[in-house]
């Protein structure tokens, strides 16, 4: 029987407010966001994503928040706790290996970014901006390997440090410094010649560009935006206190998310369009944007040295964010189940960190031969867990609310600080119903996709 440790816990609202939209704000808003935005509508995928952000993924966070809370406990146990089934064993599990698998080739993308950010402060800025240098970077093995165990290292350092002395005093201070360099950047951004077409595309809608793949895809944005079906929420609810009131907690987070994806989109669509004269099939999906267009955009700027600094600054400190939330949510799932020391569980955690991100570092170099389903490692481990494993996670933790739990149950554990429940009413209709008839959407649509039986 795994023994009893005691329960970490935030100091207050702003720790779980910071470190919650520290663990939203990664790199699925830098980059993935603004081609999403670009590729479904430009504002019509904007309103659409705000729209769903205040009903779906409200709601979501409301739910796995309050779960978290009223347990005391990381995914595995939370589920656990409302009973032995078979059923509910797999909601928990599987929300807690997301993360785990996650954060790994996570981590190899962070390491990117160590190397780009290198690169700028030390004056070789303009070899980012050539031909093939991003392909043959990661093609080295070692060299993409060596900035992934740097990366890895530094998030186990602050997972060690504990919760609060960790994973909230580095959030306090890292996503403050965020918001202002995106805000900075953004300024720049949309200052320059021909900047203003980008603009009026990202903000104002055009219903002219909806499509059903509009809502889909603004959908599967919630999960990477909002950390929603990755045990994350669960894990930092059991650390909230219960005088704090969760649904203003939510909706803070939801701001500031929100806020975050509009500064990304304002920072990197209007640079592009002057970039390439208003061709919006510039922003190319996945790691090109990031690393092969961006470092040509910045090239072709006045300070573009400057800019390229601030800006891969800013993408290292929301991946590091991100990635400590993954891991927290990890180890906490060790030391609930096996009852083992903070130290021993992030110790493992490490381990398998290193095992399964050095398949993702080396996938492009010396493994560039193993494929999974024809797809590289980090590909795979992209797909199975944001394509499949959280839509079904969603599944199972929006069953457990209506059908477990009960709504009446959450709505206690919201309404505990004393607070009314303002979104009672769409909290009930959307967990009910609409959560798993979306998840579920999307993950017919993205295994579609991947199948090739559909275009995304």
């Amino acid at each position: 029987m795994a023994r009893q440790h005691n329960r970490s816990a935030f100091s207050g609202k702003i720790g779980f407010v910071l470190s919650a939209a520290g663990a939203s704000v990664g790199l699925g808003n830098i980059w993935r966001f603004p081609y999403l935005a670009a590729k479904y509508g430009g504002g019509i995928f904007l309103l659409v994503y705000i729209v769903l952000a205040v009903t779906f993924g409200y709601t979501m966070i409301t739910a796995e928040t309050a779960l978290g809370r009223m347990t005391k406990k990381s995914p595995v146990s939370a589920f656990g706790a409302f009973g032995k089934s078979a059923g509910l064993r797999f909601g928990g599990w599987i929300n807690a290996i997301i993360p785990i698998l996650i954060v790994p080739y996570y981590s190899v993308i962070g390491g990117w970014v160590i190397r780009y950010l290198a690169d700028y402060v030390s004056g070789h800025g303009s070899e980012l901006a050539q031909d093939g240098y991003f392909s043959s970077f990661i093609a080295s093995g070692l060299s993409a390997e060596v900035c992934f165990v740097i990366f890895t290292g530094a998030t186990l350092a602050i997972i060690f440090a504990g919760v609060r002395n960790g994973v909230e005093r580095v959030s306090k201070v890292m996503m403050p410094i965020l918001v202002v360099l995106s805000v900075v950047i953004a300024v720049y951004s949309v200052t320059r010649p021909g900047a203003l077409e980008g603009v009026k595309y990202f903000l104002v809608p055009n219903v002219a560009n909806f499509s059903w793949m509009t809502v889909v895809t603004a959908m599967g944005q919630m999960f990477y935006s909002l950390s929603i079906a990755m045990g994350i929420l669960v894990t930092f609810g059991s650390y909230m206190k219960e005088n704090i009131s969760i649904e203003e907690s939510t909706e803070n987070v939801e701001v500031f998310d929100t806020a975050i994806a509009v500064m990304a989109g304002l920072m990197i669509i209007p640079a592009v369009f002057s970039f390439s004269g208003g061709d919006p099939d510039t922003l190319q999906a996945g790691p090109a944007l990031m690393f092969i267009t961006i470092p040509k955009v910045f090239e072709s700027m006045g300070l573009g040295h400057v800019v390229g600094t601030l800006f891969f600054l800013l993408v290292l400190f929301a991946a590091i964010t991100s990635s400590i939330a993954l891991t927290e949510s990890a180890v906490s799932t060790f030391e609930d189940e096996l009852g083992w020391s903070r130290e021993r569980a992030t110790f493992m955690i490490g381990i398998i960190m290193l095992a399964l991100g050095s398949l993702s570092a080396l996938g492009y170099g010396p493994l560039a031969g193993v494929t999974v389903f024809g797809m590289q490692f980090l590909d795979f481990f992209d797909f199975l867990t944001n394509s499949v494993m959280m839509p079904i996670a969603a599944i199972a933790t929006c069953l457990l609310v209506s059908r477990v739990v009960g709504v009446e149950r959450i709505e206690q554990e919201v309404t505990r600080e004393g607070k009314p429940f303002r979104r009672q009413k769409v909290f009930n209709f959307m967990v009910r119903y609409l959560c798993p008839i979306f998840a579920v959407i999307i993950l017919v649509s993205s295994v579609a996709n991947a199948l090739g039986w559909i275009a995304m």
